[in-house]
């Protein structure tokens, strides 16, 4: 199945999303390199863990890409033991903060072209097409459509994918039809997060979900849908 969605079915479920939650202020973080280290950390772990793993680096004064391409591998293994898999991220961090360095800083990476820079972060080890559209969206701002296993979820629940479409097929389908707009992508995804993690859980909440009238999942499942308390940020 090809993921042709119409502009109006993505615009509703924006709109249903947004005044459920409202905005998100996605993605935390102080700095642009720091939304860039929380990217390459939330890899299989809760955000929470990303937090504390972060507040590791900046009590040693290591949230630096310098400082952090030459750190001894076993130190900043240590700080980063509350994401799990500390050693491997480690070593994907560190490969990460040479290849800033190298290109520039942040500053030169935003003089090359998205499909480039995104083609070069790829080319990173350990950034895969979502970490590398994490950076390019929460980082530095591109009109990047970042996909996960929510976006997943909630797109096949609405039987708008039927689960064998490649990642690259549902990030061009959004951003095709929706054109490039940051700040939309920004907002959507995060409102997608949300939604999945409070409601659209692998046991779906359906009574309680926004989109259940235009959903084959909660169609077929108890009450009507159910107004949302205001959640708090991620």
């Amino acid at each position: 199945m090809v993921f042709r969605p119409r502009r109006r079915t993505l615009q509703r479920i924006y709109e249903r999303l947004y005044a459920a939650y409202g905005p998100q202020h996605w993605w935390p973080g102080q700095t642009p390199f720091e939304i860039m280290v929380g990217a390459v950390l939330t890899q299989n772990t809760a955000w929470v863990n990303v937090e504390r793993a972060i507040a590791n680096l900046k009590a040693a004064e290591h949230l630096d890409p310098g400082v952090i391409a030459a750190c001894n591998p076993a130190v900043l293994a240590a700080q980063l033991r509350p994401v799990g898999y500390f050693n491997v991220k480690a070593r994907r961090l560190a490969s990460f903060c040479r290849f800033l360095l190298d290109a520039g800083g942040i500053a030169g990476l935003a003089q090359r072209d998205t499909g480039a820079l995104r083609q070069a972060l790829l080319s990173v080890h350990g950034i895969g097409p979502e970490t590398a559209d994490d950076i390019l969206l929460y980082g530095l701002a591109r009109p990047v459509f970042v996909v996960d296993a929510y976006t997943r979820r909630l797109l096949q629940r609405l039987a708008l994918v039927d689960g064998t479409e490649g990642y690259e097929d549902i990030r061009l389908g959004f951003e095709r039809v929706l054109g490039p707009d940051v700040a939309l992508f920004n907002e959507y995804h995060a409102l997608i997060v949300r939604h999945a993690k409070l409601v659209c859980q692998v046991r779906p909440r359906c009574p309680e979900c926004c989109l259940r009238r235009r959903c084959p999942t909660g169609a077929t499942s108890g009450p009507g849908p159910v107004r949302i308390a205001q959640p708090q940020r991620r």
